[in-house]
């Protein structure tokens, strides 16, 4: 139920091109998922600075109405730019499935299969959707290395290998038949590439000075490099794990720094607290919880959690002189106090919103269409919950050795090497639903 949109790279017969794609997203009842397109047609260009033109430009496509599209317009030229796990090379599929069945290669063409799976459905494409459920055997890429080990396992890639020699070639076709790239000001397009001109050239002066500070030459290869056209991406892998990891680790730094600023300058940071949503399918509900010893306390009694339905409904009960968990927290009579007088406002930060619906129906579609965050966050808020109640069901109930525990684990960390939950996923599906069910009646509305 991811709410962005992210860029893509598609390997197609003539070079790559650029498109966006919007994972699955929620309006009311209704949910969506689709690519950057118009009716028929999906759009993809010969060069990223193309997308960023086209995007920025005011011409129709059916990504108008997506929540996130107005804010996408507005970022730099280089967040167009799709990351490596964003790639999809149609044309190697065939070699990929005559290569051995490692950890990588199926992890390579599950993702192919994955988005071109989806680009058939969206763009309604029948001989793309004919080959997959005319060939069930395809689901076995799902599943990691385990279908694939020993003779049969063999016999079962080499059957894999065959459907896509066969037929590869009509998929192909029939996706490149409805790409398409519209017309774009050559102005927007120059403009877009002197922006990823300048972002190339602060990357790979960033990763000079980072290599400075490490006190490690550069060889003169490496300096050749990065002065070429090419761009920095073609470092040895050396050096681009040892910089993506210094840049990863003062991005955490920064990220960690901001998250600090914000509590520090906040009302509710200053007293330890923190306003909750948590959105079910019946209503959005409202509550506090903070942390003494690392465990939860919410705003409740007896292991029920009070909830209201709007922050102001919420703001009137703390100004009462209500016994709940919460108030024997030393830092409460500060919360009471600003409620009393009206200065108090329950403003909930994004960390601490909690989205319940459309879960379980995402499980059911595998671990890898899952929205990471909102499946992590929700996590939180059950093993919160029960450990509030002094419930260790849930707990047990999400450990690694449980089915529905080692789907989530792999779902927020889908490494290629991992072995991969086995499909069908309705019954980690509903146990799923009965831990919400618990959940839900914890919650007490005030």
């Amino acid at each position: 139920m991811a709410s962005d949109i992210v860029p893509i790279e598609l390997g197609l017969t003539d070079g790559p091109v650029y498109s966006l794609w919007a994972p699955r997203w929620r309006e009311g009842d209704d949910e969506w998922e689709a690519f950057l397109g118009l009716e028929d047609d999906l759009y993809a260009f010969g060069s990223v600075a193309e997308l960023v033109a086209f995007a920025r430009s005011d011409a129709e496509h059916d990504l108008d109405d997506h929540p996130a599209w107005q804010a996408l317009t507005q970022l730099p030229a280089e967040a167009f730019t799709p990351k490596d796990e964003r790639s999809y090379d149609l044309i190697r599929v065939a070699e990929l499935a005559a290569e051995q069945p490692t950890p990588e290669v199926i992890a390579e063409l599950e993702d192919t299969l994955e988005i071109v799976s989806l680009i058939g459905e969206v763009c309604e494409l029948p001989d793309v959707t004919k080959f997959f459920n005319g060939n069930p055997v395809l689901g076995t890429v799902r599943i990691g290395t385990r279908n694939f080990e020993g003779r049969e396992g063999m016999e079962m890639w080499h059957k894999v290998g065959q459907i896509v020699a066969r037929k590869w070639d009509d998929v192909i076709d029939a996706i490149e038949s409805v790409v398409s790239a519209p017309e774009v000001s050559a102005a927007a397009v120059a403009a877009a590439e002197e922006e990823l001109a300048a972002a190339e050239e602060k990357m790979a002066a960033d990763m000079l000075e980072a290599r400075e500070l490490e006190h490690t030459d550069l060889t003169a290869a490496d300096i050749d490099i990065l002065n070429s056209e090419e761009g920095p991406d073609d470092l040895d892998d050396d050096l681009d794990e040892e910089v993506d990891e210094e840049v990863d680790e003062e991005s955490d730094d920064e990220l960690e720094d901001d998250e600090d600023l914000y509590e520090d300058d906040s009302f509710w940071g200053g007293v330890g607290i923190d306003p909750v949503k948590i959105v079910t399918r019946d209503a959005e509900y409202y509550t506090l919880r903070c942390y003494l010893d690392d465990l939860p306390v919410f705003l409740g009694k007896d292991g029920k959690i009070f909830v209201f339905t709007s922050p102001s409904a919420l703001e009137r009960y703390l100004a009462d002189d209500n016994d709940t968990e919460l108030s024997k927290v030393a830092t409460y009579d500060q919360v009471r106090v600003a409620a009393t007088d009206g200065s108090l406002e329950v403003e909930v930060h994004d960390d601490n919103v909690y989205v319940l619906p459309g879960i379980a129906e995402d499980i059911v579609d595998g671990p890898r269409r899952m929205d990471r965050d909102q499946l992590d966050l929700a996590v939180e808020l059950l093993l919160d919950a029960a450990e509030f109640a002094d419930d260790s069901s849930v707990r047990e109930a999400l450990r690694p050795t449980t089915p529905l525990g080692f789907f989530v684990s792999y779902a927020l960390d889908p490494q290629p090497r991992r072995l991969a939950p086995s499909a069908p996923y309705e019954n980690e599906s509903e146990a799923w639903r009965a831990l919400v069910h618990e959940l839900e009646g914890r919650l007490k509305k005030i």
